[in-house]
This record gives C-alpha cells, structure tokens and sequence, in this order.
C-alpha cells in the first residue's frame, strides 16, 4: 500500500483565484491523481468547482474528509463541490446524501476526460462504476505537481492482496500495471519540463508487471527508466512490501546512485502473531534481514515504515515488539496508525481493544519514533548531503531527511549541502555548491 498521510489536516481551497481547486486527502498515488484531475477539469471547462479526493485508510481520514466538504461549501457557498477518491468510491452514498455535495465521481471515472466535460444535473449524482471490473492502467501526461518540487508517476494502482485490516482494494480495485514504455515516456516528458527528481508511486508498487506480458518486476522497470532517462537526476521509490523486492531492484539499489538510498516499508506490525492475523506476508525477522541486507551494499539507506498500533487481540508483549522493531531494522521515520476497524474488513469482526489502549500505544510508537528520528539526525551532522529544495528554507536529502536550509534556490534545485546541526525533527544544513 502507497504510503499514506496519517490523519491528514484538512486542507484549505485556494484563494478562487482559479475557477477549479482541488483539496487532497491521502497518499502520494491521490496527490499524483489530483492533477490529472485539475488538467481535465480545465481543459473541459468547468468553473467555480472544488474537487475532493478523499482517503478511506482510516475512520478519521473520511471523517475529515466530511467535516472539510461541509467547511468549503460555508467558505464558497456557490461552488459546486465534487467528492471523489477511495472514501467515495467505497461509499458513494453517504457523500451523495451530503447537502453540499453536487457529485459523487469514482476512481475510475475521475481520470477520464469526459467526466469533466458535464456538470451535475442534480445534486448528490452518483457516477461510480464497479472498480472491480476495470482492468487497464490509463496514461496520463502531467508536466508535474503544481507548486511541487518532484513529480510523481502512477506505475500501478488496485491491489490483488487481502490485508485483514485494509478496505483500500475494494477502492482501488484489482492490481493493475502501466506498461514500462509509457512510464518511461512520462519520466522523460517530466525531465524535459525541468523536474529533477521523480517518484514512482502505486497502490502496490512491488506487484507492478505482475499484469503484462512476461510478468516483469519492478526492478526491470527502475532499470530501464534510470538507462533510458539519462538526464534524471534523482529516481524515487514510494512505500513498498519488503517481502517484494526482486533481485534487479535490490541490485539497483545496491549498484545506481540515482536511485535514491530511502526505502518506505510496508510492515504494519513487529509481531508474528499479529502478521499473520493482519494476513501479512512477511515475518519480523524478514523484516530485519532485509533491511540488514540492503544497509550492507548501501550503507547511507535509511528506511520508513508504516506501523498500527492496537491491532485487535494485541497484548502488551506484542505491541512491545513492534517498539523493538523500530530499533531492530534501524528505521528513521514512522507513520503511526492507531487502528480504525473498517466496515466489511476481517478485523473488524475480531475482538477489538478499548480505544483509550489504542490510544496509548499509538501515542507510545509515535515516542519510539521521535527517538528513532533524533538518532538518524545525529548519524547525518556533517555529512555532505545532495538535497533538493522543496520550498525556500526547506529542503530534503536523498535519503528522505528534511533539512532546514537557506538558499537563494528554487523549489526542485539540487545542491550540496552540509549539515551543521538539527532540531530534533530536521537537519539543519548550509549550502556548498550546486549539485
């Protein structure tokens, strides 16, 4: 699964400066998603409109989801707002029945033209098709993420596996691969326009190719990007499941220094017992060798991953394992997740703890990582670090380290840069030279 944002802050609409905004909930895929949305939108000509693509991950990413879509419409009475993304494809009607609503779109409606090309007839339509049933990945050209420093590129989308926790499927739909031609197509279109670093991203990355002729894998298609796009400086991996990682992408990591040395995993849990209840795939202890084995033949990797706290039947001693795997395979940035039972998902019919335990713990992991955090920033002071600048005084490393620096460069401008010091959540870098 794409690594999510957790609990995302309910994001403002522009100023109307524009006669379509989008707000984003969500993932890097929803973000990428977003503005092939805002060129359709545009280009079919629709005004005074804001799109809402929504997150399904957890209770509380719908919850914002709606309490945000009720907010725009007091902000911009007169817009009409079109609810999209994972939430409205699960449940479309509950955002139908929303007052504010105008449309209910789905994930595959959203990315063709000509949804765009009509308004709604009445309030709450409902344009959602059986995710299920669709079985191509389309492409679409987009010269970058407005405002953004990398651009990302949709490889894949839909997954075929069956977490017990996880509704994200049954909105996404079957795993689904764009063919290594056109994504090599778009990574070269998008260095053309200037873009020094890009993200391959997907729903289940590691599955790409699983679908296409000769069932290729992701290492053959970070492969052939990194030959056949010379001029990229700097090629990204989204969040991906470590019990993937195929023998061309662990040699690429190991042999291509434009393949950026930060892996994001997928590990949810750092017990056994409760792996196999979520219905993972992966042990701990492959967890650990993996990230042992690629520390080996690229020593500056730093690793993310994702981790639910309060998994139904969860004792103390289990969640004490997932606090020690975060010491174990040596990760530096965690995205925490209390557990959110989701309607029609296996866990949910499991028994479930008292949520002031979920709480806690969750509280607890998040502690596990700021100490994590801190140890990965005083292993990279001075160290002379390549980063990209994200915005003016911020700036990330190759390695996914945020960094605090002063530089008069524009967002997506690679530079050298040592770092000096931090603040706890971010190095604290001056610049050297150009990249």
């Amino acid at each position: 699964m794409t690594a999510p944002v957790e609990n995302p802050a309910p994001p403002a609409a522009s100023d109307g400066g524009e006669d379509v905004d989008i707000v984003t909930f969500g993932c890097r895929l929803n973000a990428w998603e977003s503005e092939v949305m805002r060129d359709h939108a545009r280009a079919g000509g629709m005004t005074n409109t804001i799109l809402v693509n929504t997150c399904a991950v957890t209770s509380e990413a719908v919850r914002q989801a709606r309490q945000t879509i009720r907010r725009l419409k007091r902000e911009r009475p007169g817009a009409e707002i079109v609810v999209t993304g994972c939430a409205a494809q699960i449940d479309p009607g509950m955002f139908a029945n929303m007052p504010q609503v105008a449309r209910v779109i789905g994930n595959a409606e959203k990315l063709r033209p000509e949804t765009f090309r009509t308004r709604a007839v009445s309030g709450g339509s409902v344009e959602v098709g059986d995710i299920m049933s669709v079985r191509e990945v389309a492409s679409h050209l987009v010269d970058g993420l407005d405002g953004k420093a990398r651009a990302y590129v949709q490889v894949q989308t839909g997954c075929d596996h069956r977490c017990t926790f996880c509704v994200i499927p049954y909105g996404r739909g079957n795993a689904r691969s764009a063919p290594a031609g056109e994504v090599v197509d778009q990574v070269r279109r998008l260095v053309e326009t200037g873009h020094s670093e890009v993200v391959l991203t997907g729903v289940d990355l590691t599955s790409w190719g699983q679908d296409l002729p000769g069932t290729p894998k992701l290492g053959r298609l970070v492969r052939a990007i990194l030959k056949q796009v010379p001029d990229l400086p700097r090629l990204r991996l989204s969040s991906i499941d470590a019990i993937e990682i195929d023998d061309d992408l662990f040699r690429a990591v190991a042999e291509e220094e434009r393949l950026c040395p930060y892996m994001h995993l997928s590990l949810q849990a750092g017990d056994d017992m409760i792996l196999k209840r979520m219905k993972r795939r992966h042990l701990r202890a492959e967890a650990i060798a993996l990230t042992e084995r690629l520390r080996a033949v690229r020593p500056e990797i730093a690793f993310g991953a994702d981790l639910i706290a309060g998994f139904p039947t969860e004792t103390e001693a289990m969640f004490e394992n997932s606090l020690k795997l975060v010491d174990e395979c040596g990760l530096a940035f965690l995205h925490v997740f209390p557990y959110s039972p989701r309607p029609g998902t296996p866990a949910a019919r499991m028994p479930q703890l008292d949520g002031a335990v979920i709480k806690e713990r969750a509280a607890r992991l998040r502690a596990k990582g700021e100490e994590a955090l801190v140890r990965h920033l005083n292993s990279r002071v001075g160290a002379e670090l390549t980063v990209i600048m994200e915005k003016p005084g911020s700036a990330r490393a190759e390695d996914f380290t945020p960094m605090i620096l002063d530089a008069p460069a524009r967002p997506g401008a690679l530079l050298r840069a040592r770092a000096t010091g931090h603040d706890g959540a971010r190095l604290i870098g001056v610049a050297t030279e150009a990249a």
